[in-house]
């Protein structure tokens, strides 16, 4: 039988967890607060430690180091609803266990706690050196697909382990890779970033690998290339699905032997630079395509982070404003529940980065004033704002989707095919299921709370 503390002001979260934990066999106590776990740790030695954030008084992150202190062998577990990314690097390198972003499945817990339970005590000690500088531009969002990513840089940027990001255009697959540079061992060092879309082939050897005098027509002299200027920091190679054939057999080269032969060179110069790439293709088909090399894939992918879609994280819509607003406009007009209203309208296929131009212009147009629905710029999709179908008392959009759909699946004359119902509720209701669990991270509980059902009823559901 294990020991465990949970230490969590919340009285219900105290609660179930201890019930659930005791279920599993383990001896758990519960403070209310930092204070509290501190004195329980002078009489109950625990294994594991499941850790709120936000907690009255002194919070858990502060108290992190003075727990492990008095409880050394115990894997603690940081639990929070309003972490970012510096919450995630400081449980981290204060050496927490692991990273838990509520709500949460008591499923997830038990199985967290199990594998910290399952390694042996790391010896771990707080980190003392002084923290890491901000980054120049930050990611934004407190929603739980974003909390999952500051997890993962968390957990990755300390390391050099190179790192594959992937999303779509607009997510900021480029953020995440200078968070990941700046929270490293590296952050001293250059951060160089490239588009290998952006290079045309002729030259695109040369820009990464540099080259020697008369290696070609025009090489009047040495030249470093990005890869000998990046010496020591960290090069960021966007749109990595893009690199031809011949380039995917170099980087192998490169990322294995950590050797750099520049353009008319004969011999290789030692290069000591963490990679991290990113796309906004499905590299798994470009694979089974013959398109890229499945040795490079699996040589980049070590460590995968997936950028969320906008769409999976709107709750993060009113920070994101509010903070282009702030980067943008000097006046800081205020932003009306108008305009954030015809912002969650919107579908924003350009994700992050569309809506951070669309709040520019809406700033300009207003001129100082308040940001008003009208202030933002035509959608290019044509999307209707919601406001506007008040008037209707339904979904103009989806009542055409579905006329369309039984136009399509009308049964032929005198064919009693008797499935337009059971077949119009299946599809809307996977569809339904799938996007509430995309815009709670995949968290079951969330979704079921959120669609008015059971988490019985929610997994009978999934498994059908």
């Amino acid at each position: 039988m294990s020991r465990i503390l949970v230490v969590d002001d919340e009285p219900a979260i105290g609660w179930s967890l201890r019930e659930r934990l005791a279920d599993d066999g383990h001896a758990v106590e519960v403070a209310a607060s930092a204070e509290a776990a501190l004195e329980t740790c002078t009489r109950f030695a625990p294994d594991a430690m499941l850790l709120d954030v936000r907690l009255p008084g002194r919070d858990g992150l502060t108290a992190l180091a003075d727990l492990r202190s008095l409880a050394p062998a115990a894997r603690i577990v940081v639990m929070t609803a309003f972490g970012d990314l510096e919450t995630a690097v400081r449980a981290m390198k204060a050496g927490a266990f692991d990273y838990l972003v509520k709500p949460f499945d008591l499923e997830r817990v038990t199985q967290v706690v199990s594998r910290a339970l399952a390694e042996a005590p790391r010896g771990m000690h707080a980190d003392t050196s002084p923290p890491l500088p901000e980054p120049g531009v930050r990611l934004i969002g407190t929603s739980p697909p974003m909390q999952e990513v500051f997890k993962q840089i968390a957990l990755v940027a300390p390391t050099d382990l190179p790192v594959l990001i992937t999303g779509a255009t607009g997510t900021g697959k480029d953020l995440a890779a200078r968070a990941i540079h700046a929270h490293g061992a590296r952050h001293e060092r250059p951060f160089l970033a490239t588009s290998l879309a952006a290079l045309a082939p002729s030259v695109i050897e040369s820009e990464l690998f540099g080259h020697i005098r008369g290696a070609f027509t025009g090489a009047t002299s040495d030249r470093p290339g990005l890869f000998e200027l990046a010496d020591g920091g960290t090069l960021f190679l966007d749109e990595i699905g893009e690199a031809p054939p011949d380039l995917q057999v170099k980087l192998l080269r490169v990322l294995e032997t950590r050797e750099i032969t520049p353009v008319g060179a004969a011999r290789p110069r030692a290069i000591d630079v963490r990679v991290i790439a990113a796309t906004n293709r499905d590299l798994t088909a470009a694979l089974e395509a013959g398109a890229f090399r499945g040795d490079l894939f699996h040589r980049l992918n070590v460590f995968p982070i997936s950028m969320p879609p906008l769409a999976t994280r709107l709750e993060d819509l009113p920070a994101l404003v509010a903070t282009f607003v702030q980067r943008i406009s000097p006046q800081r007009p205020a932003v009306t529940e108008a305009f954030l209203a015809a912002v969650r309208a919107r579908s924003w296929p350009g994700h992050v980065r569309e809506l951070k131009h669309a709040v520019e212009y809406a700033c300009v147009v207003a001129r100082g004033g308040a940001l008003q629905p009208e202030h933002l710029p035509p959608s290019a999709q044509g999307d209707v704002v919601l406001d506007d179908l008040s008037g209707l008392g339904h979904d103009a959009a989806l009542t055409r989707a579905v006329q369309g759909w039984v136009a399509d699946h009308w049964p032929a004359p005198g064919v009693d095919a008797g499935t337009l119902h059971a077949g119009l509720v299946g599809l809307v209701e996977t569809a339904l299921i799938e996007e509430t669990l995309a815009r709670v991270g995949g968290n079951r509980t969330a979704a079921a709370r959120l669609l008015g059902v059971d988490r019985a009823t929610l997994r009978v559901k999934l498994e059908r």
